[in-house]
């Protein structure tokens, strides 16, 4: 048949149906109008010829008209020959809904906020970069449950490098110009950590076999520095890490209460006070004092200087470790002398040159004794 032109508008009372397989006795029912036939198009020809109009045109198409092809609606940018939006068929009730407020629903009509999805289990978004652009692919997905909501890295092992558990506390973990707050919104350090229950702690812990040499470091170009500070009765401690290792209350910084050489020195300010504490202690045996005096009258005892105060010129008095060792046997090793069992040592030769000066005066009384008895006699 021959096409029909009408120059004039065209009004139709009723319903339309457009298509070869449309018959004369057309049910329509609420439709107002029907395509019919086997390869359903809609085609938007903007025939604009200005460089300054737009001219794209544009075109719906429901299903493939290939044997075994897809079920979907569309909308095809005709001029770039892709499809920027498809629906499938058998999508599921309110797959994609957009609120009068322009509130976008992902399986619910009645989005709360932008973007809301809603699913039976595990409701997830997933970031793809497929290497199109060249760079290498990866996959990350977004996705919450009751368990967590969590970060899951697609591409390894499905990984989850991060997560929040279901009724976490307020500011568990905040980020801010100025660094990283727990338990805080602002944080004033690079790292804030704050609490009031009395469970504030800071834990590193390392689960192996064998854990890094190094588990907490503090590092910067000058001496780095931790601050300790009783909050209650405003005591506070501040350990420095420069030449030396110092610990001072920071109203009287530059008055070190405890200095740890490089050179291993150590200085403290006050006394020294070692466990000894019997309750601490097992295989307590007596020891004879005159067998200490014995060893102790036998061990070599030197003037030295430490090679690392060489320069200083330092000076001490006393033995060697190796001497001490192989003379009493006690300590952890033959290259050092603890302060505890040179102490020891002293006490025990102390009391046997007491038990023998106590023998003398005995010896001394006794013969004085018998030399008043013999003036008498005569």
């Amino acid at each position: 048949m021959a096409a029909q032109v009408i120059n004039d508008d065209l009004i139709v009372i009723g319903s339309l149906c457009v298509g070869v397989d449309c018959t004369a006795s057309e049910s329509f029912g609420f439709d107002t109008q029907i395509l019919k036939e086997n390869n359903l198009r809609i085609f938007f020809n903007d025939t604009s010829s200005s460089a300054s109009f737009p001219s794209n045109d544009w075109r719906f198409v429901a299903n493939d008209s290939s044997n075994g092809g897809a079920n979907f609606l569309a909308i095809e940018d005709a001029t770039a020959g892709n499809r920027p939006f498809v629906v499938e068929a058998g999508a599921g009730a309110n797959a994609l809904i957009v609120d009068s407020s322009g509130q976008i629903g992902m399986g619910t009509n009645n989005p709360v906020v932008e973007l809301q999805i809603v699913d039976g289990d595990s409701p997830t978004l997933r970031l793809e970069q497929n290497g199109s652009s060249g760079f290498t692919p990866q996959t990350w997905d977004i996705a919450g449950n009751e368990a967590n909501f969590f970060v899951r890295d697609a591409t390894n092992s499905s990984q989850l490098p991060f997560k929040i558990l279901p009724n976490s506390p307020t500011n568990a973990l905040t980020v801010n110009s100025v660094g990283v707050g727990i338990g805080i919104q602002n944080a004033s350090q690079s790292l804030d950590v704050r609490g009031a229950d009395g469970t504030t702690q800071v834990l590193v812990k390392d689960t192996g076999d064998q854990g890094p040499e190094q588990m907490l470091r503090l590092e910067n170009q000058g001496a780095p520095q931790l601050y300790m500070l009783n909050t209650k009765n405003g005591n506070d401690w501040l350990f420095s890490a420069g030449a030396s290792m110092l610990m001072s209350p920071t109203e009287n910084a530059g008055d070190a209460v405890f200095d740890l050489a490089a050179n291993g020195n150590l200085t403290i300010d006050g006394t020294l006070t070692e466990s000894s504490d019997k309750n601490r202690k097992t295989a307590i045996e007596p020891v004879d004092p005159d067998t200490i005096l014995t060893k102790v009258s036998q061990l070599p005892v030197a003037e030295w200087t430490y090679i690392h105060d060489a320069e200083e010129g330092i000076r001490h008095i006393g033995p060697m470790a190796q001497d001490f060792h192989a003379a009493f046997g006690v300590g952890a090793d033959e290259t050092g002398i603890s302060s505890l069992d040179g102490t020891g040592v002293a006490l025990a030769a102390i009391q046997a040159l007491n038990a023998q000066n106590a023998a003398l005066r005995a010896d001394l009384d006794a013969a004085l004794e018998a030399i008043d008895a013999l003036r008498a006699a005569n």
